[in-house]
């Protein structure tokens, strides 16, 4: 029995977080096919697809194995956002199956994430208000942002099938452009406490996680779920009222993300290069190479609802530098996962 509790001790430990691999995946397997690439993309699609599944049982089974496990990670302030990474992997996968003409697996997807998403959040907020404070609580945690990521990747999603729910479709719109100001809000607030942290505190070589980079994508995946508002094909006069103030929140978002991409590669030559931390495979990469698949995604979808046709060079640069990042971790992982299925612990 003993032995047997030890082989299991990766799945006591897996990492509620993992599903930012799908995300990844998912998001520059959309790109690709945004941008002309369809063998890459049907390809990525079904490494996201078979991701999702394997974690989900992966996941499941460790609630079953181990639940006092699931509700550690539950009730810490520094995981319990990482759950978020389930609601986001989930809008990611139903937008692919959308666009390969599965509407009724998308819709699942959405109402799937949207449930996930809704006990998540007030978990995760009754966490970080009861069960911290103001000496335990390192506000550089990229997980926190991943609320945003997962609240916006439900207006991606929700835009997408709105069409297919008939008279329903309307009170989709309405729904999916609340998130959109719910999720500006989150972003408002974390933002604030990020940006005092890094610039106005001591700054160290761990604080510089790749879960900083979600830093970047919330503001593009905002900016994403924006543009998704703005060619949305709305009949509610209160709804098209907002339309100039989507567009301009939607170019500020966009800007700001492109401010954060050089600011965090002077984070990481920082790190590796002037204070010499090796660089070293780890899960968290996964929400580094997110990101930029977000902001290449955005950048297309961007370029074509205002016209502007240098943000299309933008995104076709940017998803192959994505696609190089996600090589690069893949090879990590797979490196890692056969050097732990050699020598087990």
């Amino acid at each position: 029995m003993a032995s047997s509790f030890d082989r299991l001790r990766w799945l006591e430990a897996l990492s509620p977080g993992n599903f930012a691999l799908v995300m990844a995946t998912g998001i520059i397997s959309y790109a690709f096919d945004k941008t002309g690439s369809p063998a890459l993309a049907q390809f990525l699609f079904g490494v996201a697809a078979c991701a999702w599944v394997i974690l989900v049982i992966l996941s499941c089974w460790r609630v079953i194995r181990f639940p006092n496990a699931v509700r550690v990670d539950l009730l810490n302030i520094r995981r319990v956002f990482a759950f978020f990474t389930l609601v986001a992997a989930t809008d990611v996968l139903g937008l692919l199956l959308n666009r390969y003409g599965q509407t009724y697996w998308a819709i699942a997807c959405w109402v799937l994430a949207f449930v996930a998403w809704s006990l998540l959040l007030y978990l995760s907020f009754s966490v970080l208000t009861f069960l911290t404070h103001e000496h335990s609580v390192n506000v550089v945690h990229g997980d926190w942002l991943t609320s945003i990521v997962g609240t916006q990747s439900l207006v991606l999603l929700g835009a997408t099938i709105a069409p297919q729910l008939g008279q329903y479709g309307g009170y989709m719109m309405i729904e999916i452009h609340m998130l959109w100001g719910l999720g500006l809000i989150f972003y408002g607030i974390f933002i604030t406490l990020f940006c005092y942290r890094i610039f106005f505190l001591t700054f160290k070589p761990e604080d510089t996680s790749p879960l900083l980079w979600v830093i970047m994508g919330a503001a593009a995946v905002s900016a994403n779920a924006g543009t998704s508002l703005i060619v949305s094909d709305i009949q509610m006069p209160f709804l098209t009222a907002l339309r100039p103030f989507i567009d301009g929140v939607t170019l500020l978002l966009w800007a700001w993300a492109t401010w954060w991409i050089p600011m965090l590669i002077i984070f990481g030559v920082w790190k590796h290069l002037v204070r010499r931390r090796p660089v070293q495979y780890e899960a968290t990469l996964w929400s580094m190479v997110f990101p930029l698949g977000m902001y290449a995604v955005t950048s297309f979808r961007f370029g074509l609802a205002a016209d502007f046709f240098p943000l299309e060079w933008i995104s076709r640069v940017m998803v192959w530098v994505a696609f190089g990042t996600w090589c690069l971790v893949m090879t990590g992982m797979l490196h890692r996962t056969m050097g732990a299925l050699r020598h087990p612990t």
